[in-house]
This record gives structure tokens, sequence and C-alpha cells, in this order.
């Protein structure tokens, strides 16, 4: 001590010593400690721990708390045990204190790491702070808890048998005895205010699990159009009142409208949709937020739909005299429900009753033969509905009249002999051939079935979309190479048509549909091996195609058909974007489809017949396993990854595929045009040749869904239902990887985002006191326990004051703050003093309030 000064001075060293005892070692509590000598000030002088040698003193570790003491209430006359888990380098010394004086008379342990205090027959006296202290030679740790005492109630007396105070015996005897008990507090309170100051209570956790839960919530609802579709949630939350919204695919509000009804009453949540239209297909979120925090889950709501219509009307083809084969094309739109089958029906010509139209088959697929219930001769016009588990769609265009054969005919499937066109300028296609329905729509014009009329026999036409001299042009360019290209597995060019307004061409009728459309059919058999047949024959109709110097730039899915409805035999279609190459002219284009392209048509650099080979090995790629190896999210990702060449097999997709397979692709799916394959080569590939009629090899079939998912995005991208059906398709897909919670945070809109802020708004509260202070009356050195009550959102700050005086946290005084608003206050050892009239003021930034009762100390 500084003699010059009256106030003492704390001087810290950093030196730090370590001793092993010569002594025996002592137990205290469980634990090996050295001896301990107290000096009068209560400080110790020295302490070691037993058995610490100095050379280990850098390794050991700090005690910590790993779960501290817990907050406690407990009836008179009943125990408690407080309990924490304490982790740091053997040994350590555990001690306890009780408003900051010394426990002893208690019984305390430390076992596998558990630290704990039992208190057995609790009156009012034991109530207050008890604080948990552990050290080693490399530091100390502490932590603290409140026991309220409850029961008969805080103005019971009770008159003490013996003194609050429980000191160690050494440090009693040692101690210098103050000349009166109020001289001893108020130096104990001024040593406390000193070390810490007047501190502010502390928040004790009251709450175990999460602030708010949701029971059992439903992961998806599926509604038919019209019926009412309702979500419902029922949650627990940790505390009331709650606040909660709702919100569609994480963009709007939904806050009541005149179909779309929203319900918060207790702890459930309901959102009420009445007559449910396909656009209320989606995902709906509701959140749910108390003062503690919150929580959310999303439900994918779905409103199926019949399906529209078929998109064409059926065609007839392989017309006999009681039986033809149908094809048409699925609907645009599912309705939200896959399709389950088709409703054929008829109209005979000459009917009774006019209009009258009668089933007279049901199937699973775009395609149905016909084999009874029609005559002879006679005239019939068909139409289809779809079917799906909302109902049955509206009628498709109907077909035009097809007549029956009178005697049977042996078909044909190619012509007796190729014909070189000349364009015909002095007739139109009407004077010759009867024009029935459309049959398909591209860039460059329309397509239509039509029959000859000397002999009734079917063909297809193409219209061009002639306008400008340009276009002309590039119509007749088509023609004259048709006439190049006489192969079986080439669509032939019959004849042709010029004169004004009209441009057309005659073509080889092919009814058997795309080959994609085919291969889904649940009737045709898909493996590797039939598709190396499908890859077969466009090569071998390509190799053709590139002897006579002529590049397709434009192969495809919809440009490759089948003969037929039951041959695998298939067609090459569609020569519009065909050119022929001249030597020493390099030729550069500027179209195509991004999904098929060759790279070097995106780079505009020169293409070749290697140009076409790119797009064989896309088609044999999706063939295999159902997926387009370049597709993006939108165009141009697509045309950026295929500039790159960048694409991988998928395991799962090609789990079944040889590798034989996998380098067949890869040879002609390569950058560097140069690099790949030709059709000669490609054809005398490994893959090829495993799959001769003389080799047998086990196949597996292939899953078709994929390739169905393929063929559905294209159709829907060329329909108006596309928005529909790609929202309903990422909606269903794209669900949190768990109930009511996500990998990632979701994007909201800014909409939703204010709509969540606002909950913590609507909770929000002026303080109140729901439980007053009471008065009490203790006798002289009891402890005092004040409690009450407030609410008050946010929650409230709280400060104790005694006679209009703040009071401050002392080695006697302790506060506490608990989440659900029980204030207490605890003062221990009462004197004379402290007598006198309590406040708790509670207050927010909404307001304030107060509550007050007296104390009085009974001598």
């Amino acid at each position: 001590m500084d003699k010059d000064d009256k106030k003492p001075k704390t001087y810290v060293s950093t030196f730090r010593l370590a001793l092993k005892p010569q002594g025996g070692k002592k137990k205290e509590n469980g634990l090996v400690t050295a001896n301990r000598t107290v000096t009068g000030n209560n400080k110790l002088r020295c302490s070691s721990a037993a058995g610490v040698k100095q050379g280990n003193v850098q390794s050991v570790e700090a005690p910590k708390f790993k779960e501290p003491i817990r907050d406690s209430s407990v009836p008179i006359g009943g125990d408690v045990t407080f309990q924490g888990v304490i982790t740091g380098t053997q040994p350590l010394n555990v001690s306890w204190l009780h408003n900051g004086v010394a426990v002893t008379a208690h019984k305390t342990s430390l076992k596998n790491s558990v630290a704990s205090l039992s208190l057995t027959q609790c009156l009012n006296r034991h109530a207050g702070e008890y604080t948990c202290m552990v050290e080693n030679s490399a530091g100390r740790a502490s932590c603290r808890a409140l026991l309220q005492i409850t029961g008969q109630g805080a103005g019971t007396k009770e008159i003490p048998t013996s003194s609050n105070r429980e000191l160690p015996n050494d440090v009693a005897s040692k101690s210098e005895s103050p000349e009166n008990a109020d001289e001893e507090r108020h130096r104990r309170e001024e040593k406390d205010k000193v070390s810490r100051g007047c501190r502010q209570q502390t928040n004790a956790p009251t709450s175990k699990g999460p602030p708010v839960k949701f029971l059992d919530p439903p992961q998806k609802l599926e509604v038919c159009v019209g019926q009412q579709a309702r979500l419902q949630f029922e949650f627990k939350s940790s505390s009331l009142p709650v606040a909660c919204c709702w919100i569609y695919n994480k963009a709007k509000v939904l806050s009541g409208s005149s179909r779309v009804t929203v319900r918060n009453q207790g702890t459930q949540s309901s959102l009420i949709v009445s007559q449910a239209v396909p656009e209320d297909t989606g995902s709906y979120t509701v959140i749910v937020r108390n003062r503690h925090g919150s929580a959310q889950h999303t439900v994918s709501l779905s409103v199926i739909d019949r399906p529209t219509p078929p998109s064409s009307q059926p065609v007839a083809s392989r017309v006999s005299t009681q039986s033809l084969v149908l094809s048409w094309t699925g609907p645009s739109y599912d309705g939200g429900k896959a399709v389950s089958g088709y409703i054929v029906e008829a109209l005979q010509d000459g009917a009774k009753e006019p209009g009258s139209w009668t089933e007279i088959s049901r199937c699973k697929n775009t395609s149905y033969h016909i084999r009874s219930g029609l005559e002879p001769l006679g005239q019939y016009k068909f139409r289809v509905r779809a079917v799906n588990a909302a109902g049955t769609s509206e009628p498709s265009e109907e077909s035009q009249y097809v007549k029956m054969a009178a005697t049977k005919e042996e078909r044909k499937d190619e012509p007796d002999s190729y014909v070189t066109v000349t364009i015909d300028t002095k007739h139109k296609v009407r004077d010759h051939y009867n024009v029935h329905e459309k049959l398909g729509v591209g860039k460059f014009g329309e397509v239509y079935r039509v029959t000859l009329k000397e002999t009734g026999k079917e063909f297809a036409v193409k219209f061009y979309r002639a306008r400008t001299s340009k276009d002309k042009s590039e119509a007749r360019k088509e023609i004259t190479l048709m006439n190049k290209l006489h192969h079986p597995k080439i669509v032939q060019c019959l004849a042709a048509y010029e004169v004004r307004p009209e441009l057309a061409m005659v073509m080889e009728y092919i009814a058997g549909g795309e080959l994609f459309e085919r291969i889904v059919d649940e009737n045709v058999e898909h493996t590797e091996i039939t598709s190396a047949r499908y890859v077969q024959q466009i090569l071998e109709a390509m190799q053709y195609v590139h002897k006579q110097n002529i590049v397709h730039l434009d192969l495809k899915p919809e440009n490759i058909v089948c003969v037929d409805t039951s041959s695998t035999k298939i067609k090459i279609i569609d020569f519009g974007l065909a050119r022929e190459l001249e030597e020493g002219k390099p030729l550069m284009v500027m179209h195509g489809t991004p999904e098929f392209v060759a790279p070097e048509v995106i780079n505009y650099e020169p293409v070749g017949l290697e140009t076409d080979m790119w797009s064989i090995g896309v088609i044999c790629f999706i063939l295999l396993s159902g997926e387009s190896p370049f597709q993006g999210n939108n165009d141009a990702e697509t045309l950026a990854l295929v500039t790159a060449a960048s694409f991988e097999f998928d395991p799962a997709s090609f789990e079944d595929i040889s590798n034989e397979a996998k380098d067949f692709i890869s040879s002609l799916l390569k950058k560097d045009r140069r690099a790949r394959l030709s059709c000669k080569e490609a054809l005398s590939h490994s893959w090829m040749a495993s799959f001769t009629p003389l080799t047998r090899r086990p196949t597996k079939s292939l899953n078709k869904e994929k390739m169905k998912r393929f063929l559905a995005r294209r159709k829907w991208k060329k329909t108006g239902q596309a928005v529909l059906a790609l929202n309903r398709m990422a909606n269903l897909t794209n669900r949190p990887d768990s109930p009511g919670s996500s990998s990632e945070e979701p994007v909201w809109s800014r909409e939703a985002e204010e709509a969540i802020q606002s909950l913590d708004k609507q909770l929000q509260t002026e303080p109140h006191f729901r439980q007053a202070l009471k008065d009490i009356a203790l006798p002289k050195g009891e402890t005092a326990q004040l409690t009450c009550l407030v609410d008050g959102y946010p929650q409230p700050e709280v400060k104790w004051l005694r006679n209009e005086e703040p009071l401050c946290i002392s080695s006697r005084v302790r506060m506490q703050q608990d989440e659900d608003g029980l204030c207490s206050l605890v003062v221990a050892d009462l004197g004379p003093s402290d007598s006198g009239v309590y406040m708790c003021t509670a207050q927010n930034r909404l307001g304030e309030a107060m509550c007050s009762a007296k104390l009085t100390v009974e001598l």
C-alpha cells in the first residue's frame, strides 16, 4: 500500500509460479487440492494444483463451462440441485458462492466433469444468486444462476435457526470481526461496487427448443379446377402473441381477396383459395413470428385441370376395307397431371343423326390401329379427346372424311421408281389434288395432307411462304436439291407447282410420326440396340446425302420420322436449310436450332459435312439418355455451352449405356469439326459393329421418362401453355431440402421482404405489468425476494429503485429478468436500512410502466 495515499491500490503481476506440494494431498468436495491460506481480507495468498509439473504448465487447458448452471424455482421445504458441465485440464478447484458468500454447509461434488451443488429443505433465506467458480493453473471461469423460493409467499415470516452467512472455518477464524453487521454490509457493498460497478441485470433464457415449431405440416396439396384449396398449419409457439403472413412464389403477399381468405387464430394459420384455377398453382409459404424468433414452411399447391385438346387433328394411314391407323399429337398442356389415355371418336357420313359422334376405342398412346367397326367404302371423320385424373378434354380438330377401301391392297414402302421433278408453272396443286388437313407449320411454309384426284392416293404438300423473290429462290433451291436425293431413307419430292402466288412441293406422305414420339410409346421397345439401329439408319441416309456434297444443317428429332406406326424404318425430312457445298467457296450460315447446331455455326465459321455429324452426336446422346447435352436455361446459355463443347455423361442417365456408345458420342461432339468422325467412319465404329445380327448380347430396356420430359419441353416451347407448364415444373421440383427449411436462404421479392419485416412491428406493445409487486415484511437477516411480471415488446429495460434511488447489483443485491418477463429483486441479509418503498420500472421505445411495494425489515 502506498503510505502517501489513503486509498489502497491494486497491483497486477504477470509472474506465474507452479509449485509442487511436499505435504500430503487434501481432498475437498472430491477434488485434489493443495493447502490454501486465506488472508484477513478473504484473498488467497498462494494456490497451486497438486501434481502439476513445471514442464507441463504450457499445455494446461483453462477451465470452461460447456453447459452452465440453470435458474431454478423450488417451493419452501423442497430440494434443488445446480449442475454445470466443465471442461479443462485436471485437477480443477471448484467452489460455490451464495449471494457472494462461500458455501460449505451443502453437498457439492465434481464427477465426470459435472459440478453440482445440492440444497435440501429450502427456506426463504436460500433464495438468491448462486455462483459456481472453477480454476486451475491456467485460469478460472464462473457462471451464475438464480434460485427462487415459492410456496407460502414472500410475506410469511420465518425465524432462522442459524445465520444465513455460512463461511469456511478458516475464513471465520482469521477475518476481522466488524463492530456491527451494518458496517460489514456497507464495507462489502463498497468493495463490490469498485470491482463490478452498477451493472444491469442479465437476461436469463428460460425457453427451450425452437421459438416456433410446425406440427406435421403438409408438403403438397392437389385439387381440381373449381375446387376449394385449403392450406392449414398448426404450430407450437414458445410465446404468444404471434404474427403470420402468407407469400406466393416468394413474391406476392397474400392478405385476402375475392377468392383468397387468410385466417390466423391462436396457434393456427390457414389460407383458403376458393374456385381454384391453374394459375393458383405454385408454392405457398407461411411465416410465423413471435417475440423470440420465427419459422416458415412451404407447401406446393397443384391445381389440376382437364388437358387441352390434342394439338393436331388425327391423320389416317394404312387404310384398308375395315381398318386403318390413326395418328395425332398429344395436348400442348396436360392440365398439371399426366395424360393417362385417349378416347377415339368417329362420325360416319350419312349417319341418321347428324353430329352423332361414337366412341370407338380408348388407348394410351398417340396412335391407334382401328381393326373393326368400320364398313368397306364407308366415309368417316375422326376426332380424339385426352384424359387425365381431372377429366376429359374437349375434342381435337376433326379429320377430313376418310373413305375406306373397296378391296385389300398391299402397301409398298418405296416408290416404283424415282422421278426428277420439273416445276409445273401452268397448274396449281388443287388442279390435281384434294387438299385436306394441315399436318404442320414450319419456318418456310405449311404442310397439308392431300389426295390425288385420280387415284385417291395420299401425299403431303409443302406450300412455301414465298412473298419475295429471295424466298422463291430459296424454295426452288430446295426442290433442286431434292432432285439429287433419291434414297429410301430420305423423303422424296414427287412434284412441284409454281403459279402466282402459289409455290408448292408434293412429297411422300409419311404417317408414322416423329421417331422420338414413337420411342416413348409404352408398346415400343427402347434399348441400346434399338437406338443403335436408328442411328445406323440416320448415318446411312446422311452418308448418301454427303456423297452428293450436300449438308443438311438442320438435323433434329422433329426431322427424323418413322415410315409408319408399326415399322422401325425411318426417313429424314425437311431439307429447307440444306446447302450444296462448292469447292473453293467456304459456306457460312446463321441458322439452326440452338440445342443441335454445331459450334462453327454459332461462331460464323465455314461449315462442312462434319457439321451434320455434330447434330447426329446430339441426337444419339438424347436417344440413349433422354437428356439434351447442351440444354441451358435459355438459348444464350445453350449456345455458350455448345461453343465450349461442354458436356458430360450423367452417371445416373448413362448407368446402363456401354462405354462404346459413350465413345461413339464423344467422337462426334468434337469442337474442332475436322476431328469428328465421318459417316463412313461412324458406321465402322465399334459401337455399330457390336450390334450386328450375328452378335447377341444382353440389353436392358431404357427409361423413357426423361425422353418424355424432353419432348414435353420442346412441345411446350411451341405453344402458349409454355409459361404455365414450366412454372408448374419449377414449383413442384425446386422444393426445399427439408420441411419448412431450405439449404439456401430464399430470395424474396421486395414486397415479401417488407411483409416479413412488418411481422415484428405487429408484435410491438408498450410495457405493462401483468403481475405487480406485493408488500412484504421479513425479519432482520432474512432474504427478501420481490417479483413482478412485465409484458412488452421490444423487451422492456427494467430498473429497480429504493425510495426513488437506483439500486445497483452487489454482494447482497441481485436482479434478474427472464425472457418471459418475470423480474425479481433479491436482497440478502436484510437490515434496517433495507426497509423502504421498492419500485420496478419497465421502459421500451413505445412507453413506460412502473409498480411498487413496501419492504419492512422487522427487528
